[in-house]
């Protein structure tokens, strides 16, 4: 994938690593239109080029991606000028989320998707490595080209609406930068990243068993006068506060009976935990919420296809509407969920954490079981 019909003096390569998954993904969908990008934000005079490769980024004994050693490997074997690598793992400095890592000295970048955003994720990643290339064209490759209208690698602190992305350098090595988002917004940021690659929507297909029964249970309602008469004098406030309920029911039943709380060991530990324990908290309570609709769609089919509007008015005492058709439904949704909690307890703790986390989660949590029962 290049720049092609340019005369340049100098062709320039950039190679992209991407952990499998949502990184490489969206790794091949920007790389077609990365040449021109570079072309016009970093340097017009020159032929670039993207090559694009699907592999998992290994973590090495400090649960670290070695972006220096992966540089080495890879600029090598496959000729590439400078290395950038898309991670799904989310990267802290301290309490700061981090962006991006970039290691001038082996021309190497890391760009960490959870913390450049959850909704246009595509359109970010492709400014973030646009931004990675600039700054190492001008630090490793030594180009001096310079737009100020949209090279904006040269800027300390930049930024979309909403956060500002500010570089700063690792301490005392300046050559090794990272990219971190400062403040609440941040840190609200790189939350709401984590909970889209945990992709909560999964849930409803993987936890089969618990569907089962969900529905099973939502059936039954269906068939009992008296749960339509209960409906019938519920007001909407209490469906509301039933299905609040039945949703925290589920959640809460799911992360203890499969051990997703996260407990600190240290207090240095804390605010790492409360991060991924939020995280889970809004990863369930999306996918539950998603499964109750659901459940409410094909349990309002039901009913309206199994009792007549008729019948359902002589046992409530006054003309049906749809409404009454809407509470019926709402409320055997609620037991469904409830029913669902219940049976998720027959679904194995291994289907229940792929269905919750991504595989880079998957991976954190093992290392550190394996951590604790080390030490314990």
């Amino acid at each position: 994938m290049s720049s092609a019909g340019r005369s340049s003096n100098r062709a320039i390569t950039v190679g992209v690593v991407a952990d499998p998954g949502v990184p490489t993904e969206i790794a091949h969908r920007i790389a077609d239109g990365l040449p021109d990008e570079f072309c016009a934000r970093v340097d017009q005079d020159l032929d670039w080029s993207v090559e694009v490769r699907s592999e998992a980024l290994s973590l090495n004994d400090d649960g670290k991606i070695d972006i220096a050693g992966k540089a080495q490997e890879k600029k090598s074997s496959e000729g590439w000028d400078l290395l950038i690598c898309l991670t799904d793992l989310p990267r802290r400095d301290a309490t700061q989320p981090v962006v991006a890592e970039v290691d001038t000295d082996n021309g190497v970048g890391l760009a960490s998707l959870p913390a450049i955003g959850w909704i246009r994720l595509r359109p970010y990643v492709r400014d973030v490595v646009v931004h990675l290339v600039g700054l190492l064209a001008r630090e490793t490759l030594k180009l001096t080209d310079s737009r100020p209208a949209g090279g904006h690698h040269h800027a300390r602190r930049w930024g979309w609406p909403g956060s500002q992305i500010r570089q700063v350098p690792a301490g005392n090595d300046h050559a090794y930068v990272t990219l971190v988002l400062p403040g609440a917004r941040g840190r609200l940021r790189l939350l709401f990243g984590m909970v889209r690659d945990n992709r909560p929507w999964r849930l409803v297909p993987e936890l089969s068993r618990a569907i089962a029964a969900a529905t099973a249970t939502a059936a039954f309602g269906i068939f009992f006068p008296t749960i339509w008469s209960l409906a019938d004098n519920l007001s909407v406030v209490r469906l509301v506060v039933i299905n609040l309920v039945a949703v925290f029911a589920m959640v809460t039943w799911i992360t203890l009976h499969n051990g997703l709380w996260e407990r600190p060991r240290n207090s240095e530990d804390r605010n790492k935990v409360v991060l991924y324990n939020a995280a889970t908290l809004i990863t369930l309570t999306i996918g539950v919420a998603c499964m109750y609709a659901l459940l409410f769609v094909i349990t309002l089919i039901g009913s309206t296809a199994v009792i007549s509007v008729d019948y359902l008015g002589k046992q409530l005492g006054h003309a049906a509407t749809f409404i009454d058709y809407a509470s019926l439904s709402w409320l055997a949704s609620s037991m469904g969920t409830v029913a669902g909690a219940l049976g998720s307890s027959l679904e194995t703790e291994t289907a229940v954490r792929r269905a919750t986390y991504s595989r880079r989660e998957r991976e954190r949590r093992a290392r550190r079981r394996r951590e604790s029962r080390e030490q314990g």
